[in-house]
């Protein structure tokens, strides 16, 4: 499936979850690691490969790379690769996840099952931070679009070119920083992508902006395939996309993965809490014109299992 032509079906595509989360379930120590999951990918790539695995059993249509906290400087500052070395980690993720999608493809009887895709993750420079700030956006204070988009390139440009489907600009804060991607983007003229807000209620984005003058900027580009909402509070999804559909260019579809609506605590992690009924709201998302959904934190392969069962 040719994501510049999804919009042209009904059905919409089922997200993975929290592969992070996965990883914790599995045993992993990630809370606190500057590199979060993207560490697996140096110490055991299998390890990712099997939660890609895991989550493409139970229902994905497209399985995200454990990319979001990867970055040339994060991998040679934490890990001592060289720059060269540090480039060719992040690629593996692409190739780790086009390598389990063939093997699944592959081994899938099930005749409904479209050809999964691979997407790309670019987190915002405040996951790189590693101070919370990718919830605030409050480095755009002192960060130029064009420092922004400084950053951002080389993750960027090894995603492209190790072969993902598309790019998955995700949880990003502010709309500087969601500027930058959209004219980053262009440097990379086949490439195609969305872009995804974390937001902090019904009407914003993090850094108190209007989504809806978010959703304005994303639908400037002719590259982006959808454009909405993750690692947000499920609550928020269907007043957020209803405060925006206005400026929501009409090629350009609505992608919504949030968490699970727990709380997050920077030095402690998610607070086990009653959860929010993900799946249950998720039929109100596809009403609204969501086309591609899944989970984020917290959201694991049963939940992508029961996500798949109520909207296929």
């Amino acid at each position: 499936m040719d994501p510049a032509t999804a919009s042209t079906t009904s059905k919409p595509f089922i997200l993975d979850g929290g592969l992070a989360t996965e990883l914790e379930e599995r045993g992993f120590q990630l809370q606190g690691d500057p590199l979060w999951s993207a560490k697996i990918l140096y110490t055991d790539p299998k390890a990712i490969k099997d939660v890609h695995y895991r989550f493409l059993q139970c229902g994905s249509d497209v399985i995200t790379t454990a990319t979001y906290q990867a970055s040339i400087e994060g991998f040679t500052k934490h890990l001592g690769l060289k720059p060269e070395e540090a480039e060719q980690l992040l690629m593996s993720g692409v190739q780790i996840a086009k390598e389990t999608a063939t093997d699944f493809t592959s081994s899938c009887t099930t005749a409904d099952r479209k050809v999964p895709l691979v997407a790309g993750s670019v987190g915002p420079y405040g996951a790189f931070l590693h101070d919370g700030s990718e919830y605030t956006g409050v480095y755009e204070s002192w960060m130029s679009v064009e420092e922004l988009k400084d950053w951002h390139r080389p993750q960027v440009r090894c995603l492209v070119a190790a072969g993902a489907d598309l790019i998955a600009m995700e949880t990003i804060p502010s709309l500087k920083e969601a500027e930058a991607l959209v004219e980053l983007l262009k440097e990379f003229p086949d490439a195609k992508a969305w872009l995804s807000f974390s937001c902090r209620d019904s009407l914003s984005i993090s850094d108190g902006n209007k989504f809806s003058k978010a959703v304005e900027v994303a639908s400037k580009s002719t590259q982006l395939v959808a454009v909405g909402v993750n690692c947000s509070p499920p609550a928020l999804v269907k007043p957020l996309l209803e405060s925006a559909k206005s400026q929501k260019a009409a090629s350009m579809s609505w992608v919504v993965y949030p968490n699970s609506g727990e709380g997050w605590d920077p030095s402690t992690g998610w607070k086990i809490e009653k959860r929010v009924p993900f799946t249950e709201l998720s039929i109100e998302w596809k009403e609204q014109g969501a086309l591609w959904i899944g989970g984020c934190c917290r959201i694991g392969p049963a939940d992508i299992m029961e996500l798949r069962s109520r909207l296929i």
